[in-house]
């Protein structure tokens, strides 16, 4: 996909490693979505995306109708994540130490409850997962905006319960990508998170790091949800 992006500076780093909260001491690790050069980043996305209308029940989380663009060929995209509101059972693998060579991982599984707020511009991502190395806790607000016809994704954790500087980015023939710039062990990083093999009951996400400017990938956090409800 062709991405234009236009960089300003942010102050506060987006990563899953902010959300891990360990049965003793916390740790501080990358969690569900989250992805520097100077710091924050704006990237217009032309988006064909996933538009799917508010259902309830199991059986009708289907597949997106077609839709017809908006001006420029930009459509309203504010319904992308109505396929994922419910509850998700997740299994995850988490890179113990990214950027250094190492290929330890480690698993975790539990829960992700998603809701909608306002009517689908928005909805509020809840995750729950424990493993051998300790238990991760998140909360992600995602808003759209309606002129640029991106959505954010703001995430928090329990251990630093605040929301960090937003992924930005939008949904494409059913794979949404979301991009932000980062520090990573005072290294400057870019940041992709993914969303793709979209299903009424399942999908996938991946979270990656690249040092270079986007031309490699170092893939970090990997999650698998299936749907319960």
């Amino acid at each position: 996909m062709e991405i234009e992006c236009r960089v300003a500076i942010a102050t506060v780093p987006q990563r899953f490693d902010d959300a891990t909260e360990l049965p003793e001491p916390s740790i501080h690790i990358e969690t569900r979505m989250r992805l520097s050069l100077p710091r924050r980043a704006t990237l217009m996305l032309s988006v064909l995306a996933l538009a799917l209308p508010v259902r309830h029940g199991h059986a009708q989380h289907d597949a997106p109708p077609p839709v017809d663009p908006g001006p420029g060929g930009m459509r309203d995209g504010q319904h992308d994540f109505d396929w994922e509101i419910g509850t998700w059972k997740t299994r995850l693998k988490r890179r113990l130490h990214p950027l250094t060579g190492s290929n330890e991982w480690a698993d975790y599984e539990g829960t992700t409850v998603v809701r909608p707020v306002w009517n689908g511009r928005a909805n509020l991502v809840e995750l729950d997962v424990r493993g051998p190395a300790g238990r991760i806790e998140g909360l992600s607000l995602r808003l759209y905006d309606t002129a640029s016809r991106q959505w954010s994704l703001n995430f928090a954790s329990r251990a630093g319960s605040t929301l960090t500087v937003p992924a930005i980015g939008a949904f494409k023939e059913g794979r949404g990508e979301f991009y932000n710039q980062d520090t990573f062990d005072g290294r400057d990083i870019l940041v992709r998170f993914v969303i793709s093999g979209i299903t009424p009951d399942s999908a996938h996400f991946e979270q990656a790091f690249s040092v270079d400017g986007g031309r490699t990938w170092e893939v970090n956090w990997i999650a698998t949800d299936t749907r319960l409800r």
